[in-house]
Parts: structure tokens; sequence; C-alpha cells
């Protein structure tokens, strides 16, 4: 989108006194377009912007917000997530105009908890350990209910019958669909559905299901000046298991996950977990790979490594 395009969303969010100079597009996001807005006094905002145009996937019709897993675009569901971080202490950018199909927020000038990592290490030690207060702080925000926190905290259900269950049938279709795009999984198919049936049939029943983040990878973590993480990218937040999370961190965080984890997780969740990420990993990017998605290299490498990961878990070696 040009500047012409986002003034109208801009002069409301950020005052007539104020003209819009430019904007910049800025890297990531395959379901909104993200926008740095830049005016004439200096002052900057970032615009989330949700359409067809900008998002890269073939949903196939409106998502279903009760499936816990169905995609997670939209300012209803942005909306719902930030107010529920705001309320248990975990830092987000402050919403400064929520519209139809457009969000304006503040401006997180730092850069990514990725970025900081690569750059200086010891420098981003204090906000990993602030980012673990914030998972502890995530984990201990119980629900008896499971699913998006949209539909939760209104009072919705969710479908299916627990977290293991939809888990389970999620990655039976992942596998499904990644086989019929690549021949190593198509070679597993039956192995990998037999093994995830064992693993969620090993899981012991749970009614306490923790506030989860879901993509919490350290692209998805601003770090603020103060040295704070501000977590974006947060409409999938959702009451699910706690190790759905810890999985996630484990794979994106590498070497710094010690930093964030937790104890008292439960080892049966996470074999299954970790299995059912990989395969969604797979057939994800597989899945992108159909349409115009820009970075096409970047997909092709996720799917390549996660797929590596699935066989090595089938079949490790010995």
């Amino acid at each position: 989108m040009t500047a012409a395009d986002l003034a109208p969303l801009a002069r409301t969010a950020l005052g007539p006194r104020r003209t819009l100079d430019g904007v910049e597009r800025l890297r990531g996001g395959s379901r909104k377009g993200v926008y740095r807005l830049r005016c004439d006094d200096g002052a900057t905002a970032v615009a989330y912007v949700w359409s067809p145009e900008e998002d890269y996937w073939d949903h196939g019709g409106h998502p279903d917000p009760r499936d816990p897993f169905s995609a997670a675009s939209g300012p209803a569901l942005f909306a719902a997530a930030h107010d529920r971080l705001t309320a248990v202490g975990v830092r987000t950018p402050r919403l400064l105009h929520l519209g139809t199909d457009a969000a304006v927020v503040e401006d997180v000038t730092g850069g990514s908890l990725e970025e900081v990592l690569a750059r200086d290490p010891a420098a981003a030690a204090a906000t990993l350990g602030r980012l673990g207060e914030a998972v502890r702080a995530l984990g201990a925000h119980a629900s008896a209910a499971y699913g998006k926190v949209a539909v939760v905290d209104a009072g919705g259900s969710s479908h299916g019958t627990s977290c293991v269950q939809v888990v389970r049938d999620r990655a039976l279709r992942d596998v499904e669909e990644a086989a019929g795009r690549d021949p190593r999984i198509a070679a597993v198919r039956e192995e990998a559905a037999e093994r995830l049936g064992h693993l969620a049939a090993a899981v012991r029943p749970r009614t306490r299901h923790a506030l989860v983040h879901g993509e919490l990878g350290p692209d998805h973590v601003l770090v603020a000046p103060d040295g704070a993480p501000v977590l974006i990218d947060v409409e999938g937040l959702m009451y699910f298991d706690v190790e759905q999370e810890h999985v996630f961190l484990e794979l994106r965080f590498g070497p710094h996950y010690d930093r964030l984890r937790v104890p008292g997780l439960d080892g049966d969740r996470l074999r299954l977990y970790r299995l059912a990420l990989h395969l969604s990993l797979v057939a994800g990017p597989l899945r992108l790979l159909d349409g115009d998605f820009p970075d096409a290299g970047a997909m092709r490498g996720i799917a390549e490594f996660n797929l590596r990961r699935v066989l090595s878990l089938l079949r490790p070696v010995s």
C-alpha cells in the first residue's frame, strides 16, 4: 500500500494536524500487511492491515474461530488478544486505533529480539530474562475452556473434546496434505499416523489450560527502549496446553530456550506436540508455496528443515 492509501487511516489514528510523509512495509506478515507510518513532525506508528490482498494463505472460505488452529487473522482476534495480554501484564504495542479492517499501534523501534540476539547476545540477556517472566505470567493465567481468547473470553466453546484430540486430528490432516506434496512424507504416511495415535493415547486428561501465544519466536518479540520484550503477531493467542507453547519456544529459541523453560511440563504432551509442530511446519509452508508468497526460498527452507525433523522423530538414528 502507498502513503495515499494509508493517509486516511493515519489521519484518523494520529490526528488531523499530522501529515503522512511516507510508509515503509515491514518484514514478515503472511496474513496481514504491516507498515510503518512516518509523519511530517517525526512521529511514527505501525499500521496493521487485514485484507485478501495482504493474505498469502488460501483459506477456502471464512475461518471458523471455534477451531483453535483456524487462521488467526483480523481485528476482532487482535483486539481480544491485545486486551487479554494487557490485563495479565504482558506487554504488546499500545493500541492507538482499531478499525473494521485495520489497526494502528505504537512503533516499538528497538528491533526484534531475533536481531538483538544475532547482533549482541549479551545485550539480549536481560530481555530474555524478562521474556521468561512474561512466559510464566501467560502460563499462570488459566481457563477451564480451551480455544481462541476471543471465543473463550466471550463465554464460547471450541470444537473438539480436548487439546490433545485437536492437535492429533490436525496433525493427521497435515500428514495427508504434506504427503500429497512431498514423496518423503508419503513414504512414512502410515507410520506417522500410527505414531500420532500412540502418542495421543498416552496423554492423561487435563482440565487446566494456560494462555499461550502460539508462535512465540524471537521474530515475534520486539525490544522496547528499556529492554522490555513486546509481543507482536498476537492474533493467535489462545487457552491451550502450555506444552504447545514450549515446543515452539524450544524450536525457535534453540540454545537460548533454557532462559524460558518452566518446570512441570508433561513429557507425553511434549512428545505429541513436538511431532505435530514439525508436521505443521512442513504442511503449512508447502501449502503457502502454492501461491505467490514473495520469499519462496525461506519457505522451502522451513519445510525442508522440519521435514528432516519429522523423519528423525519417526526413525531415530540408534
